[in-house]
């Protein structure tokens, strides 16, 4: 069923519910004749309203005969009957992302909206609220949300770093390879310090502001393997080694090569690293490196 209008040879405008089925129009319900234009959206509006409610599921009607006025009036009535608008284009592909990289394993409904809005519009806690009820009808409130980012770290981190892990040793083929590790600063606005935001070296040049230093691992193509959190007045020279050793013990790894710049490979973690039997490949400037060396490089450029 649908609103059609219906011009009279006096002006005036007929406003009627009408029904197509089999080739054949049918009128259902007649909701008067208006004078003016006014009228006849007031009528149309009360049409549209007893089509919501005794009509049932509509179907979208573009074979009206009367081509100038058709395919006006049919998204006038469609848009007249929408209620509401999700946006569920998200989830509709990253719910299967999701589910293929296994992180449905975790039975936690919070997760699953965090990540989708992390990904689909990255803002604060407070505003994923607000963007999950808005865009996806769903209620997680902030105080939840809270006690679960505790939750995830207390309980859950290690089951996502495993998942994580498997996905990429699938995608790469079975074989991990590379892992590139680097670390960055995270600053706090605040001077206040506590036994993980302390004062330190920043990276965004916020010497006055609290900060923690963050390590991450990633293997070949960017995909995350493991990360750890230091107080933030921790020399990252020093966070590389506990984050390799322990990602090496709890997944067996044993044909693998390190990747880390210059500033991270000093001789102290040259030496653990040789000494564990570790392979690496360290990122230099090559004007700071001996003549032999940038010799060797030049040569290897012309072949």
């Amino acid at each position: 069923m649908f609103v059609r209008k219906k011009k009279h040879r006096s002006g005036h405008i007929g406003v009627l519910v009408v029904d197509k089925s089999n080739g054949k129009f049918r009128e259902i319900k007649s909701f008067g004749v208006a004078k003016t234009d006014a009228e006849a959206d007031a009528l149309c509006l009360e049409a549209n309203k007893w089509i919501r409610t005794y009509g049932g599921q509509q179907e979208i009607n573009f074979t009206e005969p009367d081509i100038k006025q058709n395919e006006e009036e049919e998204t006038e009535r469609v848009l007249s009957n929408i209620d509401s608008l999700l946006l569920n284009g998200h989830q509709i592909i990253l719910n299967q992302v999701y589910d293929s990289i296994g992180f449905n394993q975790i039975q936690d409904s919070i997760l699953r909206h965090l990540v989708i809005a992390r990904i689909s519009q990255p803002m604060s806690k407070h505003a994923t609220v607000d963007y999950l009820k808005s865009y996806f009808d769903e209620d997680v409130e902030l105080y939840k949300l809270y006690r679960y980012m505790d939750k995830l770290y207390d309980t859950q981190k290690e089951e996502v770093q495993r998942i994580s892990v498997e996905h990429t040793k699938r995608i790469l083929g079975g074989h991990v390879g590379l892992m590139f590790y680097d670390v960055t600063t995270l600053y706090f606005e605040t001077s206040r310090t506590d036994v993980l935001r302390e004062s330190g070296f920043s990276k965004d040049g916020k010497t006055s502001e609290s900060q923690i230093v963050l390590g991450l691992l990633v293997s070949r193509d960017g995909y995350p393997l493991s990360y750890c959190i230091f107080n933030g007045s921790q020399y990252e020279g020093y966070t590389m080694l506990p984050i390799i050793d322990d990602f090496i013990q709890r997944f067996s790894l044993d044909d693998f090569v390190v990747v880390a710049d210059a500033r991270l490979m000093s001789k102290r973690n040259v030496k653990l690293l040789e000494d564990a039997g570790y392979k690496y490949i360290i990122g230099a400037r090559i004007h700071t490196e001996s003549e032999q060396i940038k010799e060797w490089i030049l040569r290897k450029r012309s072949l």
